[in-house]
This record gives C-alpha cells, sequence and structure tokens, in this order.
C-alpha cells in the first residue's frame, strides 16, 4: 500500500551485459604465455570435447550449425569491456600481475621440447632453510612451538611485526599451551641469530643493532654506529650530521665509518629469498621482435629492412574438438527414440562442443589481439627496436585507436606481457609513457626526462644535494620544459628521497 504523495512508476533502461565468450575472451586476453599454458591443462581436464593436437583430416568438417548462432563473435566484433572506462596511469603501470589464478613458470627452455618435458629442480624455500637451523637450537616443546608461530609470521621482508600477544593467545588456543611475553620473546632473539643475522627483527632499527651486535667487536666504526642507533635513531634517520657529531663527541672521520659500518648491513634479511616461499618465477617473452636490415646496400644508402614478430606459442598446443564426440553427435542426432536419457545426453554432449568452441575460438582471437597490438607497438616505436632508443610519446589510446579496440583492452594485452629484442627482454608497458614538450617545441618521451632527472642526481655534490627547484632549473638548460612539481613527482616514481636524505659523508 503506497502511502500519500509516493508513486509507483516502470523505467526502461539498456544496460551493457557480456556474454559468457566475451568474459572467457577477456581472461585469457590477460594471460601471459606461461599462464595459459596452465588455463589450457585445465580446460583439457575439464571438458572431455576438447583435444590437444591436430584434427584428422577425415573429421575436419563439423557440423555445427545448430549452435552456430552461440559461437562468439569475430574480433572487431567484440563488444568493449567499458566504453566509458578510464585507464588509471599510475595503477597500471605499477601493475605487473593478472586478474586470475597464480602461476609460477618454468625453468626449461622454450624452444627445446626435451628441456620443456623436465620437471623443475627442487629449491630448499627460504622458509625451509630456517626450519632446519631453528631445529638444530637447543629448544623445549614449547618453544619450538613459539619458534613454528614466528616463522609462519615473517613478512616478505624478513620482519617479524605480528603482536606477541596474538603468538601467545594462537599457542593457547590451538595447543592449548600456556607461555608469555617474555618466553615468545626470548625465542625470537634467539631466531634473530641465525642465518641471515637480523631475521625475525621487529623493525629496522631492531635488525640493524643485531647484525652489529653480531659483528666482530673490533670492526672499524661498529662501537659508534650502535651508540648511534640505539640512543640517536631520529637523528640518524635525518641524517643531522652536526648534531650527531655533537652527541657522540666524534669527528667526520668517525662519523663517515660508522655510517659505512651500517651501508654494510643488510636492512632487508629476508628480502633475497620470501620468507613465505622462495619459488622462483622466470620471465617467457610473449613476443621476438627483431630488425633485419636489407641485404643489398648500394652507394652506402641504407634500404628500408623489415621487422620480424612472432608471438610465442611454442607452449601452447593446437586444440581440436574431438572426432569421437562428433560421431557421437552424428548418431544421436540420427536416433528417432527421443527419451529422457538420450536428451540428457544430448544435451551434455552440445554444451561442451559450445564450450570448446568458444575457448577455440577465444585462443585464436586472442593471438590475433596480441600480434596487432604488437605491430601497432613496433609501427610507433620503430626507431627503439631498429637502435635501441628514441623512445617516443606513447600512450594507451595511440594503440586503441589504430586497431579498433577499447583502452581497457589494450590495458589488459600489455600488462605483464613481455617482448625479447637485440636489447634485451622488456615488459611491454615500458613503451608507454606521456609526452612533454621541449624548448624547441619537440615532444619526448616522459621516461627521457625520468632518465635525465636519474642522472642529474647520480652527478650531484652529495654534500649538498640539489632540490627538486634546482633539478628543474639544469633540466630547462638541457631544453626540458618541466615544473618543480613534475620534478618531484618523477622523483618519487624513482624512488629518489628528497635532498635532505641523500646527504653523505664525503
Amino acid at each position: 500500500m503506497l502511502k500519500t504523495g509516493q508513486q509507483m512508476n516502470q523505467k526502461q533502461t539498456q544496460q551493457q551485459r557480456l556474454s559468457p565468450q566475451q568474459i572467457q575472451y577477456i581472461k585469457l586476453l590477460q594471460l601471459p604465455t606461461i599462464a595459459l599454458e596452465q588455463r589450457i591443462k585445465e580446460e583439457l581436464e575439464v571438458n572431455p570435447v576438447l583435444e590437444e593436437g591436430e584434427p584428422a583430416d577425415e573429421l575436419d568438417e563439423f557440423e555445427s550449425q545448430e549452435w552456430e548462432e552461440e559461437k562468439p563473435e569475430r574480433e572487431d566484433e567484440l563488444e568493449p569491456v567499458d566504453q566509458n572506462e578510464e585507464v588509471d596511469w599510475e595503477e597500471f603501470m605499477n601493475n605487473t600481475e593478472y586478474d586470475g589464478d597464480n602461476y609460477s613458470g618454468g625453468s626449461g627452455y622454450a624452444g627445446n621440447e626435451e628441456w620443456r618435458d623436465l620437471p623443475d629442480p627442487y629449491h630448499e624455500s627460504f622458509l625451509e632453510e630456517l626450519e632446519q637451523q631453528v631445529g638444530l637450537l637447543d629448544l623445549t616443546e614449547k618453544e619450538k612451538l613459539i619458534a613454528d608461530q614466528i616463522l609462519g609470521s615473517l613478512d616478505q621482508d624478513g620482519y617479524f611485526r605480528r603482536e606477541i600477544e596474538a603468538v601467545v593467545d594462537n599457542i593457547a588456543f590451538n595447543e592449548g599451551v600456556l607461555t608469555d611475553r617474555e618466553e615468545v620473546e626470548a625465542v625470537r632473539k634467539k631466531i634473530q641469530q641465525l642465518d641471515p643475522p637480523g631475521i625475525a627483527s621487529r623493525d629496522l632499527r631492531d635488525c640493524l643493532l643485531t647484525q652489529l651486535d653480531m659483528m666482530d667487536y673490533d670492526a672499524e666504526g661498529r662501537s659508534t654506529a650502535i651508540e648511534m642507533l640505539r640512543d640517536y635513531w631520529d637523528l640518524f634517520e635525518k641524517k643531522h650530521f652536526s648534531k650527531l657529531k655533537k652527541k657522540l663527541d666524534i669527528d667526520n672521520e668517525e662519523l663517515k665509518a660508522a655510517f659505512n659500518c651500517i651501508t654494510g648491513l643488510d636492512p632487508k634479511p629476508g628480502g633475497d629469498g620470501s620468507a613465505v616461499d622462495d619459488t622462483q618465477n622466470y620471465i617467457e617473452p610473449d613476443f621476438e621482435v627483431y630488425y633485419q636490415p636489407a641485404e643489398n646496400q648500394e652507394n652506402g644508402e641504407e634500404e628500408a629492412g623489415d621487422f620480424v614478430i612472432s608471438l610465442n606459442n611454442s607452449n601452447v598446443p593446437p586444440l581440436h574438438i574431438s572426432p569421437r564426440y562428433k560421431k557421437m553427435w552424428d548418431d544421436l542426432k540420427k536416433k528417432k527414440t527421443k527419451n529422457k536419457q538420450t536428451k540428457e545426453t544430448k544435451s551434455f554432449i552440445k554444451s561442451k562442443i559450445e564450450s570448446a568452441q568458444w575457448f577455440i575460438d577465444s585462443i585464436r582471437q586472442r593471438q590475433n589481439t596480441l600480434m596487432n597490438t604488437m605491430k601497432t607497438i613496433v609501427a610507433l616505436q620503430e626507431d627503439f627496436f631498429k637502435h635501441g632508443e628514441g623512445l617516443k610519446p606513447m600512450i594507451l589510446k595511440d594503440i586503441a585507436e589504430r586497431v579498433n579496440l577499447d583502452i581497457s583492452t589494450i590495458s589488459r594485452v600489455v600488462n605483464g606481457k613481455y617482448v625479447q629484442t637485440h636489447f634485451g627482454v622488456f615488459e611491454l608497458k615500458y613503451f608507454f609513457s606521456e609526452g612533454l614538450e621541449t624548448e624547441s617545441g619537440e615532444e619526448v618521451s616522459s621516461r627521457e626526462v625520468k632518465n635525465a632527472v636519474q642522472e642529474i642526481v647520480d652527478n650531484e655534490n652529495k654534500k649538498k644535494p640539489l632540490s627538486d627547484q634546482a633539478i628543474a632549473d639544469l633540466l630547462k638548460e638541457q631544453g626540458y620544459k618541466v615544473a618543480r612539481r613534475t620534478v618531484s613527482k618523477y622523483r618519487e616514481k624513482l624512488n629518489i628521497p628528497v635532498a635532505r636524505l641523500r646527504k653523505q659523508i664525503i
């Protein structure tokens, strides 16, 4: 019952919905080569109609007219994911993962079938190495439970940032063993003495002090470094050299020796191998691009050569629909009896054949889209693929307009994909950068300006580091029209600290 002032209206709206084929195509599109191989294996396991290898000649023709209308559209007919979707450039440049299940690369060489079939050699994980070392310590059963909790709580840098009370509660709840903060802290201190030194530290200060304590007693600068970190951490962090010298009553040489001692320490003892998992992922390029100059050159004139662009399909097997199921389908269509079991069998086979055909078409569309995108990137960055330098400003929209696809689709194509060139392996996102105008009116890549900023910082006087405004002035002298705030943004992207924190003792 409607209250006074309320009314009921009907409104017709039009919403864009993605078909199952489009969703499948989008997911496949964003997978790198290694992950695609795993995805194909999964599909082969769940769909008996899909088979690996080339189809038999006599069964190449398949009567698929009954589900023809449900096949995915051609690549150029696929609806964009979102016509109004705007790409977050910062997120795009920082994101190197695809949206899907985790994958791990193998160590085999893609061009050699024998190597490809070999299993990856087993490597002890970082956590397993620590567990072995803990096993050599003289610990009670209660201390072993505490050690297991500590090791299981280490982050990727090897730090133990979990609240100690949480460890106490967890052991009491799961194991029925009562412990306290002092016992947990005592076990953590023992683990800190393992290899690498400083593992399971609470913070950076704790980590560095632990390593200094384990250092040779006569090491130059050791005692000063310990006092500086223990008593004057804030001054050390902010590099207030004059105040440190006054507080510690030391001269420049002694301060420099202490800083050199600290510089040789490892701030991330778990950084070389994740404390959780040391499984290594190897990059397998999705593309190979090489430039072949023309062989015939007369009178010293260089003729236009050709680019060789190939998509890495070495681990992607050819797929086809099983001939047995084709024959089974044909036999079922000829049967006149239409009992419940026959209908269910026909429905099952039809759904599996449709699914297999959609998957095959999606793989084919993925390959076409990837190749078209790579060819367009090469066309716009010819100088780089020829000479390894001269990167031009290029954004996602430049590619999207030329291949007639949505920007979001191009973003999925280049995310996590790599190309092998004569000059090394590059992620496709490397070729995308915004443009800046020079004093002469020429447009240059922002990546070129970042390189210029890095070079200026590398060559600056470390006693008097340059401010962002001073860097901007130097860039202007080089012909780059860059504001101070732009320098600050590029400096942060390059992980360069502010001038005060770049100060060093010379």
